[in-house]
């Protein structure tokens, strides 16, 4: 058995170390305490410098967007949401020590939320992160599809009629966000979304460099996440060769700016260019996109994108 945290004052344990460092409690499991998190079956997210980045960018924005919520009359509710909330804590690759997953570290972002949501499919992780944050009563950790949950149970919370406002994190694997929940949170026109497009992944699956050479069966995957079949002309262009010419794909630059396009089509007015996350040979993993209703937001996540490129 691997312990996470300590139970005496909940700080994150060295890994395979049993006595805290920072209180000094023993940690050692005994006769089958449930007050212990273990670890032994559950599979951790191995956190890059990349994603550190990113969660520097997300708690410097939510920060700001509580701070200025919090002192607007109209806001009866202020709600974070993460629709891939993994385990609540992970793995540092550089140093694999246990370090706090999205989920937690969005409960130490002052001022507080007034509720906090968090999404997770697979029983481990979601059982882990419900023992990390059982005793903050501000939380609801919610079982089940990202997509179903987040329109059956979590945007209701969210209403623009209803004086709420919400800022949603949304960190998929791959291209698992149908372009329909961003038509569906962008009608909103009370939540702000970070979302991160998996071009590695569009392009490994789908965007290959010759159009001809994928096999239909693999379009759906993007067809679902653009919305409609029209990124087979988006993003294709012909090129003149000996042969008359042929279909390539355009730069993953453009791409981007194109998805960029497809995010004002889903509603959302403002749209600031987004941030390439680099792993440490400076290749590019996916793009941070930050959407929103509110001219003032996009204007501050701009500045904050431009503090990291």
């Amino acid at each position: 058995m691997i312990d996470a945290v300590c139970v005496e004052c909940g700080s994150y344990l060295d890994r395979d170390e049993t006595t805290c460092r920072a209180c000094g409690a023993d940690n050692t499991t005994a006769g089958g305490d449930d007050s212990v998190v273990e670890l032994d079956d559950v599979v951790l997210d191995r956190l890059g410098e990349w994603s550190l980045v990113k969660h520097e960018i997300i708690s410097k924005y939510a920060s700001t967007y509580t701070t200025i919520l919090s002192k607007q009359r109209f806001a009866r509710r202020i709600v974070y949401i993460d629709g891939f909330a993994g385990a609540g804590v992970a793995i540092d690759g550089e140093t694999g020590e246990y370090v706090p997953g999205s989920a937690v570290r969005a409960l130490e972002i002052q001022p507080e939320f007034d509720e906090y949501h968090f999404i997770e499919l697979d029983d481990r992780k979601r059982s882990l992160l419900r023992r990390l944050t059982e005793n903050n009563p501000r939380v609801t950790v919610h079982r089940g599809d990202c997509h179903r949950v987040l329109v059956e149970d979590v945007l209701p919370r969210c209403l623009y009629e209803d004086y709420s406002r919400g800022l949603c994190l949304l960190d998929p694997y791959g291209l698992t966000v149908d372009y329909s929940l961003l038509q569906r949170i962008g009608a909103m026109k009370s939540v702000e979304i970070f979302f991160n497009f998996m071009v590695v992944s569009a392009n490994r699956n789908v965007l290959w460099t010759d159009p001809a050479r994928v096999s239909r069966s693999r379009w759906p995957l993007l067809t679902k996440a653009w919305g409609d079949e029209s990124w087979r002309t988006d993003l294709y262009e012909r090129q003149a060769d000996l042969l008359g010419g042929r279909e390539r794909k355009i730069s993953n630059e453009r791409v981007v700016e194109k998805y960029r396009d497809r995010l004002r089509m889903a509603g959302f007015k403002y749209v600031p260019k987004p941030i390439p996350m680099r792993n440490s040979h400076n290749a590019t993993v996916y793009y941070l996109f930050f959407a929103s209703p509110n001219r003032t937001g996009a204007e501050i996540v701009d500045d904050i994108f431009r503090t990291y490129s």
